[in-house]
Order: structure tokens, then C-alpha cells, then sequence
């Protein structure tokens, strides 16, 4: 099996498991386009070898798979910078709301306690 045949079907696959996953609520739509994103550009330069040969030329690179390659990393670190950053958004979000319940905790608390005292007299 020819490689280029052998990674446009990877892509195909793994985009098909994104849309699927998608498509029954396991990932969501939001954080599925970069990946969306990457399988289109990732299929296109796999079966796109004048494409690929093209660019490989045009940046000095010699072996033009390698720029497959450097493709797919580099979408990657995108990918992976870009989960981890959402992840610590979600990191404050959750610092934040648990300051606030605490908070709102502690004044229930002192209010019962004053509510309890105005009882008793």
C-alpha cells in the first residue's frame, strides 16, 4: 500500500471518529473544529503530493513527507496548547466559584447563628 494512500485513510478514519464523537455528544462542537480543522488540511496535503512537493521546495526542505510530518506536530502543539489553555480557564472558573460558595457558606452560617440568638431572647 502506497503511503500516501496508507495517511489520506488515517485522516479520513480519525476525521470520521471526530464527527462521530461529535455527533453523539462525546466531544463538543467547539472543541472539535480545530481537529476538524486539522484532519481537512492533514487529508489535503496526503493526497495533495505536487501540493506537498511544492511546499517542500518552497521552504528548503528535502524530503517532502518530513513536511507531513512537521504539518501534524505542529497542529498538534496547536491542539494541545490550545486544550491546555481552556483547561485553565476552567482552572480559575473553578478557584472562583469555589471562593464564592465559601463565602456564601460562611455568611449563611453567621445568619443562622444570629437568627438562632434573636430566637432564644
Amino acid at each position: 500500500m502506497n503511503i500516501t494512500i496508507l495517511s489520506f485513510a488515517i485522516v479520513i478514519i480519525f476525521l470520521f471518529v471526530v464527527i462521530e464523537s461529535v455527533r453523539r455528544g462525546i466531544l463538543e462542537t467547539k472543541y472539535s473544529l480545530l481537529w476538524i480543522l486539522t484532519c481537512i488540511i492533514m487529508a489535503i496535503l496526503s493526497i495533495g503530493t505536487t501540493l506537498l512537493n511544492s511546499l517542500a521546495e518552497l521552504l528548503g526542505i528535502f524530503y517532502a513527507p518530513s513536511l507531513l510530518f512537521l504539518f501534524g506536530l505542529l497542529f498538534s502543539l496547536i491542539i494541545i496548547f490550545d486544550l491546555t489553555r481552556r483547561v485553565s480557564q476552567l482552572n480559575h472558573k473553578l478557584v472562583t466559584l469555589t471562593q464564592d460558595f465559601t463565602l456564601l457558606k460562611q455568611k449563611l452560617s453567621e445568619q443562622d447563628k444570629i437568627d438562632n440568638e434573636g430566637s432564644q431572647e
